[in-house]
């Protein structure tokens, strides 16, 4: 009996396996890279668009500077207004709003004149605002006030005097809009890109300015429309034109400020962080009034890249396919040497 009956029969399976799952693997290979040569849209940056305020609420934030941010509002006539008094500080600020439209007080005046003002001619609101409390209190504007303007101040002494008061202006608008931006610390706002759409100018804009950083910013509000402002000239520049908003965000992430302001009209408002070293390191935005913003810029294109990762790894594919197909059914790749059968004497 020759050394080759005594041989089991040929397994072509088993002789095959290495060479299938060599296929089979290098064809894993191709499926996913050629899923991957189409790749991610990138992402578009985001938009903020403002929209119609579902309620009538005004947050005012009390600073020990001390100021109010906003220092100025804008109320439709007719409406009542709930002002949701935030203090920020350490010391007690208040709220009084004076009952009398179009009165402006001097800051000349002691605290005992402006005491005596006020209770001889009354308030629509005066609420006193704890440290790092908030309350609330709420005004009836009826339609005969329609473009009148209120003061409103802080009674505690000598407070008003070093600039704390601020002005609600009553206009025929309709209720004012809405929006939000975030700051982060890469110097940058999220979105930069804020529109508002309105039919009637002037109008009331609040934007919730969140910090998603340590570092503290501003959300300050160019005064003009169509106006670049820059690093080197924004400071001289708003001396002469006051920014529509200034608002303080506080440091620390999750820490946020209403900025509300009157728009006059449509254009293009740029908004900046006013901290030093901030807008020069890019921290700047825009808001487009009733103009439709600019498309986003087309992503660098990697055509050329992905086609040859493409080519490339149909290639895998099929080379891996073809392996494992043929091992499959041949038994063996390559085909073992033939045999020399028996020898005769």
């Amino acid at each position: 009996m020759s050394e080759h009956s005594l041989q089991g029969p040929a397994r072509p399976l088993r002789c095959a396996l290495p060479w299938l799952l060599a296929g089979l693997l290098l064809a894993g290979v191709g499926v996913p890279a050629v899923g991957g040569a189409f790749g991610h849209v990138p992402s578009i940056p985001l938009v903020g668009f403002a929209r119609p305020e579902a309620n009538s609420t005004v947050t005012v934030n009390m600073t020990d500077q001390p100021r109010y941010s906003p220092t100025y509002l804008s109320i439709p006539e007719g409406t009542n207004v709930t002002f949701h008094l935030v203090n920020l500080g350490v010391f007690v600020h208040t709220f009084t709003l004076l009952a009398h439209p179009d009165v402006v007080l001097n800051t000349s005046w002691t605290p005992t004149q402006v005491d005596q003002y006020v209770n001889q001619t009354g308030s629509l609101a005066n609420v006193s605002v704890a440290a790092g409390t908030s309350a609330n209190t709420t005004v009836g504007f009826n339609r005969s006030t329609g473009f009148d303007s209120f003061e409103f101040l802080s009674v505690v002494p000598y407070q008003f005097q070093a600039g704390m008061y601020g002005f609600v202006n009553i206009s025929s608008t309709a209720p004012g809009l809405m929006t939000s931006d975030n700051t982060t610390d890469s110097y940058s706002f999220v979105p930069d890109v804020l529109v508002a759409n309105s039919t009637h100018f002037p109008f009331n804009l609040d934007v919730l300015v969140t910090n998603t950083g340590a570092l503290g910013h501003t959300f300050t509000m160019g005064p003009v429309a169509n106006y670049a402002l820059s690093p080197t000239n924004f400071t001289t520049y708003f001396m002469t034109h006051p920014p529509l908003v200034s608002a303080t965000v506080p440091s620390g992430a999750g820490s946020s400020v209403w900025a509300n302001m009157t728009v006059p009209g449509p254009g293009v408002y740029q908004y900046i962080c006013e901290v030093l070293g901030h807008f020069a390191s890019g921290m700047t935005g825009f808001l487009y009034v009733d103009v439709p913003p600019p498309p986003p810029a087309p992503p660098p294109s990697t055509a050329v890249i992905q086609g040859w990762i493409l080519v490339g790894s149909g290639v895998l594919l099929g080379v891996g396919i073809a392996l494992a197909a043929v091992t499959a059914y041949m038994g063996r790749f390559p085909p073992p040497p033939p045999t020399e059968g028996p020898h005769h004497a």
